[in-house]
């Protein structure tokens, strides 16, 4: 059965492709924007897509996370809360609260406009950031919640585990039938341009910007099958109340550049792995090295058992997801 889901943040790189699910399986979608000049832009991402009849299903309406403005009315007549909203820096922020606090507000905001006009399925777009324990080894899982007592935890991790812990708090009480998926990096093709700071990391290494690269690892997963399960989830009512991470592997930084490297001889990709005492050097001058000092060494795996179950999710390979990426930036002259 169709739906109209109001989509929060519709101009993000995973919230394109969520709306091309949408659309392309029948669903209505109002996509909320901070600026609405940037709706031609969604619009034209989503044009070589979709047919002309699928596109008249798509809407915008102007939503801000620090703003009451206007999610009265944008909830109004809505049947489902795709709430994808949240800013995703590489560098910590001087104040930890200028990302926090409208990834919090922002999702409290949302939900609240929601249960008010009479929304109960909602799915939530968290991270594996909020499940990842640094102190916990071995596999983790939905049951594992981001440990915000260590002091090395990212505010980014901060603000997706503080948000989505408000997500539950405020759906419960009103009997919201809430689902949230947590992804790992997202990598794979853009929609367009403007792809965010993930993407950013492939197109760094293929740029060959640093002659060595951290030992730093990653879950990761296809922008494709996020989108996938988020619209698997909307349409399974009987995974609300879950926690679903979506992650196809683990890849280091070393193991990216090989995959890229392979990929393209031609380009001077390294794969040399950065000393410590290198990479706390240059931390002093590069604050993107800076912020994954603390995850230098560390690999944290993530199950993806509940996707699979819940959701049949059979996920692209983090090689394939790379090499779509990588793919996708050349092609385009990102790189």
């Amino acid at each position: 059965m169709s739906q109209t889901v109001v989509l929060t943040g519709i101009s993000g790189f995973i919230a394109k492709h969520i709306a091309l699910k949408l659309l392309a399986s029948g669903h209505s979608v109002l996509g909320s924007l901070r600026d609405l000049s940037r709706a031609g832009e969604v619009r034209a991402a989503l044009t070589p897509h979709l047919g002309e009849t699928a596109l008249t299903r798509l809407s915008f309406v102007q939503l801000d996370l620090t703003s009451d403005d206007n999610w009265a009315a944008a909830m109004t007549g809505a049947t489902a809360l795709i709430h994808s909203a949240s800013p995703f820096p590489i560098a910590n922020p001087q104040d930890e609260n200028d990302l926090i606090r409208p990834a919090v507000e922002g999702t409290q905001r949302a939900i609240a406009a929601a249960a008010a006009a009479g929304i109960r399925r909602v799915i939530l777009t968290s991270s594996v950031a909020a499940i990842i324990d640094t102190y916990k080894r071995g596999m983790q899982d939905e049951t594992d919640w981001c440990n915000l007592g260590d002091p090395d935890t990212t505010a980014y991790a901060k603000s997706k585990t503080m948000a989505e812990r408000a997500a539950w708090a405020a759906a419960v009480p009103h009997g919201m039938a809430l689902t949230t998926i947590n992804p790992g990096l997202v990598i794979g093709p853009p929609l367009d341009g403007n792809y965010g700071s993930s993407i950013s990391i492939v197109a760094r290494l293929l740029r060959a910007r640093d002659p060595m690269l951290p030992m730093i690892s990653f879950t990761c997963v296809d922008v494709r099958d996020v989108a996938e399960a988020h619209l698997r989830a909307l349409e399974r009512p009987e995974t609300a109340g879950r926690r679903i991470p979506c992650t196809a592997g683990i890849m280091s930084m070393p193991d990216m550049a090989r995959v890229l490297k392979a990929a393209y001889p031609a380009r001077r990709i390294t794969s040399r792995v950065a000393p410590k005492f290198v990479l706390r050097l240059l931390a002093m001058f590069d604050p993107d090295i800076r912020a994954i000092l603390p995850s230098l060494g560390q690999a944290h795996h993530v199950s993806n058992a509940r996707a699979r179950k819940d959701l049949d999710m059979r996920f692209i390979s983090p090689e394939g997801a790379l090499r779509a990426s990588a793919e996708w930036l050349v092609e385009n002259g990102r790189v």
